[in-house]
């Protein structure tokens, strides 16, 4: 069980990554006015939406797997 929490910790860590690379790129687009202001927030939640969603996916299989193992 250590490990599946490890792996899923590893990739919820991993998702959050992305979704501040995300944020970041949408603000660099938004200073150099490439993107409006309410395209950047739009952008931003969707992101979020995003993060979320995944987020939830990877709970949902650790929460499969332990019960995958404790039935062993």
């Amino acid at each position: 069980m250590k490990h599946a929490h490890k792996h899923a910790e590893e990739g919820r860590v991993a998702i959050r990554n992305v979704r501040r690379d995300a944020n970041e790129h949408l603000k660099k687009l938004l200073k150099d006015h490439e993107v409006s202001e309410d395209d950047e927030k739009h952008a931003v939640a969707e992101v979020q939406k995003l993060t979320d969603l995944h987020t939830e996916k990877i709970n949902e299989i650790l929460k499969k797997k332990e019960v995958e193992v404790m039935e062993v």
